[in-house]
């Protein structure tokens, strides 16, 4: 099972203890394959720096948990434009296009409310998280 995580679920798994943190800790284990792109690690160094003013040495801590956890795949020659509203989510889309995942896991209604792109599953963490049995 394939997976990209918006880069609202990375900093959930960061910032607080709750579904996002299991689900960056099942991926460490790889009970399933995450991905994310380089844009989705500078959209979530920007955040982790200027609105929750983390420092340069937590946001490389924050970077080595992530790599652990995920493959790094470069979006692909033809990049999703248009799809959404917000141009950051069309790179989410081109992020799961290029890793070619089964689900685009998000808290964002606007990506959430595609249901299916190119048949890719967009579910909330929530979702994700029920796909699994413990």
């Amino acid at each position: 099972m394939k997976a990209v995580f918006d880069t609202n679920v990375l900093l959930a798994a960061f910032l607080t203890e709750g579904i996002c943190t299991k689900l960056l800790t099942r991926a460490r284990k790889k009970q399933f394959q995450l991905f994310i792109s380089p844009d989705i690690l500078r959209e979530f160094d920007r955040v982790l720096s200027k609105k929750f003013l983390s420092s340069a040495q937590q946001i490389r801590e924050a970077h080595q948990i992530i790599l652990e956890a995920a493959h790094l795949v470069e979006p692909p020659s033809s990049p999703v434009k248009g799809v959404c509203r917000d141009p950051d989510d069309d790179r989410i889309l081109s992020c799961a296009v290029a890793a070619k995942a089964d689900y685009l896991v998000s808290g964002d209604s606007d990506l959430l409310e595609l249901q299916e792109f190119q048949g890719i599953k967009m579910f909330s963490p929530r979702a994700f998280e029920m796909l699994f049995e413990d």
